[in-house]
């Protein structure tokens, strides 16, 4: 059990809607305060930061509540209450989320790890499939009614199989290495992988490190599972573009904004790039017709995650990092970029 006077309660500020992730919530208001956040817009927030939510100590947050409080950047960390201590975001993807001014003050930032990674995986192979199989182009050649007509495939160009490609994982955490589990009973020719540190035997497995310049020279079809910051940013620029194999294809599962999307439209119309299959754009929902025109474009609209029990699990990782951040003063799941940060762990309740 766990006993705390009201005036001693931590005060947790839930920003972005919650659906499937009560039963955990209602166990932490069981011993916290546990507040929605009403603020409309980012200075309304600002405002509330100084009344009503002034004492707040621990803060949750979704990729949609952006739209009430802006990015969490240097000037947010700035109008934040002394007392919180941590920040959770419910996604794998923190680009919302600047980490460095919060570092400065101690305030822990985690992330949603595993619940995310099956899903997201799942999305990544149902794009490259498609894309490699051009199952797109003749999904919507039958919708058009060429199929009766008697055209072969209902017109679609000819894909190719597993086996003739090499797969190439750009980022090997988590996500990339659940991508590379599910496509290994398909017996591509060749698995390999770029990550900012080379993975242990035990982790690598039977895929192969190589570095950045080889990955782009050797895949036929490019896999992206990095988070974005500035370092990745347009990481996939015109002239790597350029570098990759003519026909090649890439995946993009992780965010739009680290491929340069008007470069990737010139490659595609060029026909140096063979296809693209995406859950993610840079401008995300504003995509471009003429790309999402083309017939060797595989595209969904950000739903890596998009199932009710995928959800359920995200909501409940992120009330766990709370709570644990509660009872242990070290969050559950701590963002990479913090990794070095020295914690003095100060829990705010024991349990009895």
């Amino acid at each position: 059990m766990t006993s705390a006077t009201s005036a001693l309660k931590p005060k947790v500020l839930r920003l972005g809607r919650i659906d499937y992730g009560l039963s955990k919530w209602a166990e932490i208001a069981k011993y916290a305060t546990v507040l929605d956040c009403e603020s409309k817009t980012r200075e309304e927030f600002f405002n509330d930061l100084k009344g009503k939510y002034k004492d707040i100590t621990n803060i949750s947050r979704t990729y949609q509540s952006v739209h009430q409080t802006g990015r969490f950047d240097a000037e947010l960390a700035t109008h934040l209450p002394t007392t919180v201590k941590s920040i959770s975001h419910t996604g794998a993807g923190y680009d919302q989320i600047d980490p460095d001014p919060f570092t400065k003050l101690g305030i822990q930032i985690s992330n949603i790890t595993v619940p995310v990674e099956g899903p997201t995986a799942d999305t990544a192979v149902y794009l490259l499939l498609g894309t490699l199989r051009n199952f797109q182009e003749g999904h919507n050649l039958t919708i058009q009614g060429e199929w009766k007509k008697g055209k072969k495939a209902a017109g679609a160009k000819l894909g190719a199989t597993p086996h003739s490609k090499v797969v190439g994982i750009l980022g090997m955490g988590g996500i990339g290495r659940q991508i590379r589990d599910r496509l290994v009973p398909f017996q591509f020719k060749d698995i390999i992988y770029y990550n900012r540190k080379r993975l242990t035997p035990e982790l690598e497995q039977s895929s192969k490190y190589v570095s950045f310049e080889e990955l782009i020279k050797q895949s036929d079809i490019l896999v992206i599972s990095v988070p974005l910051n500035p370092k990745t940013r347009h990481l996939i620029s015109k002239e790597v573009l350029a570098d990759l194999k003519p026909g090649s294809i890439i995946i993009n599962t992780a965010r739009g904004a680290v491929i340069d999307e008007a470069a990737l439209l010139e490659s595609l119309k060029s026909g140096h790039l063979g296809g693209f299959g995406s859950d993610v754009f840079e401008f995300e929902p504003q995509v471009p017709q003429e790309l999402l025109d083309l017939p060797n474009v595989v595209s969904l609209p950000h739903m890596g995650t998009h199932a009710w029990d995928a959800i359920e699990y995200m909501e409940e990782w992120v009330a766990e990092n709370v709570e644990s951040y509660i009872f242990t003063g070290k969050v559950k799941s701590i963002i990479p970029d913090q990794y070095d940060m020295v914690i003095d762990p100060k829990p705010l309740l024991k349990r009895e």
